[in-house]
């Protein structure tokens, strides 16, 4: 171990002498943190205007944040700014009324609802193929993240509150990006003014917010005046009573959960898709893989849940989208007490990050790391990985609460719509990841969609199709 990495101060860049690396972590947050795992090392010290942050980038740091010192770690004040929109929801509780929402929540998410959800999924997607055949036959270029965030956002709206959200797409989508913008430039001001000043930004935000509010109530109001709709999230929500004064959820609380669950439902696997697409459209030999595998595996008929084990290479290739361009690409803690991490004692009052960006390309954990490579995820490939290599959905009792739907929704929506359509990028139209709460395409991705012929695809089924996909994941 170097003298350096014996010393209590990590290194890092110094930046500028009085808002230190805030600049850059504003204009391009990807290229500071990657160059700073480059140049100095697996944990870095980044001055950022009055206060002091840490990037962790080996999986052992991340384990020891995350899962086995995690009662010494909370979300930090900085995402705490996120809470005019987001409120007590699952992202931002904590302590134990997170214990308490959480509890609630979970049985939305199990695994024996899962078959039911990926019909639903299916159905969705299947009743959407007439508006993605008309974006075909016209030829035309479109914005291939709005059409995902539609599509995603009506299944959002299904699966968790069995409410049609395909109507307020448009609307929902520009609050969202609108609550974004701001929120990062909230999260990232070193001196934030108080949200109640009338400043441009801050009523561009409330405006937002207002747009959301009106959807999100709709939705808690229906449920009101309507019938109960069974075992989706909402109901069990609402059906909750607390064990010691029977009191259920006040209407904000649910606003809370709800408004949490939408954005994070939505934003996350569009985004997700948006990047697949865009990898396969620049890596044809996967595309054509992929292809074949849904097509020997499926024919023309719509998959079930029972189909995904055989359809192993199309998990792997999203698996491997999520390598490059994880949706939540940065996680953020606080220090309740002094640590040591990385061989650096790291003070009280710490903020720590990790950066499934930049782990995800670290070269001693990812061979050929800025490839895309779908077979890195074989078993054979995969066995000596560390577990936290890999970790587009956190880790740990804050782990994401639905990553197991996200990946269930994004590989049938990747079967579903790469067997029918292939999306050539229209020339020269700047792809730009854009670090905001999520990782999206700054200026969206402008395609044109192709139909393909049904049928058998030529060329040999490269990965198999017969025995059950075993979880190669690290």
């Amino acid at each position: 171990m170097t003298d350096a990495a014996t010393a209590r101060v990590p290194p890092g860049p110094k930046g500028h002498w009085l808002l230190g690396n805030l600049p850059e972590r504003r204009s391009d947050p990807l290229t500071l943190f990657q160059r700073g795992r480059e140049r100095y090392g697996d944990v870095v010290r980044y001055p950022m205007g009055p206060l002091l942050m840490y990037q962790l980038s080996h999986p052992d740091d991340v384990k020891r944040v995350l899962v086995d010192n995690a009662q010494n770690y909370q979300k930090t004040a900085l995402m705490q700014r996120l809470r005019p929109v987001l409120g007590e929801g699952l992202l931002l509780s904590e302590g134990d009324f997170w214990k308490r929402q959480r509890r609630l929540a979970q049985p939305a998410f199990h695994r024996e609802r899962m078959e039911g959800i990926a019909a639903l999924i299916t159905r969705l997607v299947e009743e959407s193929l007439p508006r993605w055949d008309a974006l075909a036959a016209r030829g035309e270029p479109f914005d291939l993240c709005a059409e995902l965030m539609r599509l995603v956002l009506s299944i959002t709206g299904q699966v968790l509150f069995s409410t049609d959200l395909s109507g307020a797409a448009n609307d929902m989508a520009r609050a969202v990006t609108t609550v974004l913008e701001e929120l990062n430039h909230r999260v990232l001001s070193a001196l934030p003014l108080p949200g109640l000043l009338p400043l441009p930004g801050h009523l561009r935000l409330r405006s937002a917010i207002r747009v959301l509010d009106r959807i999100v109530y709709g939705i808690i109001d229906g449920r009101h005046r309507g019938t109960d709709a069974g075992g989706d999230l909402l109901s069990m929500l609402m059906a909750a009573r607390d064990a010691d004064t029977g009191e259920g959820m006040s209407d904000r609380q649910l606003r809370d959960e709800v408004m949490t669950l939408v954005l994070a439902g939505h934003e996350t696997t569009a985004n997700a898709l948006a990047w697949t697409f865009l990898l396969l459209h620049q890596h044809p030999e996967a595309a054509r893989r992929l292809v074949e595998e849904v097509t020997c595996v499926l024919g023309e008929r719509t998959p079930t849940f029972q189909d995904l084990p055989r359809l192993r290479y199309t998990a792997r290739v999203f698996d491997e989208s999520m390598r490059l361009y994880p949706p939540a690409w940065l996680i953020s803690r606080v220090a309740l007490a002094d640590d040591v991490l990385g061989g650096y004692t790291l003070p009280r009052g710490s903020i720590v990050v990790m950066l499934p960006y930049v782990i995800h390309r670290h070269p001693a954990f990812w061979e050929r790391p800025d490839a895309f490579d779908p077979d890195r995820f074989l078993p054979e490939r995969s066995g000596t990985r560390p577990r936290f290599a890999w970790l587009p959905f956190g880790a740990g009792q804050r782990m994401c609460i639905g990553s197991g739907l996200a990946l269930l929704e994004g590989q049938l929506c990747l079967a579903m719509l790469a067997r029918r359509y292939r999306f050539q990028l229209v020339p020269e139209h700047p792809v730009v990841p854009q670090a905001l709460v999520t990782l999206r395409p700054r200026f969206g991705l402008r395609v044109i969609a192709w139909r393909r012929e049904p049928g058998p695809v030529p060329g040999e089924v490269l990965d198999g199709a017969g025995p059950e996909r075993s979880d190669a994941r690290p």
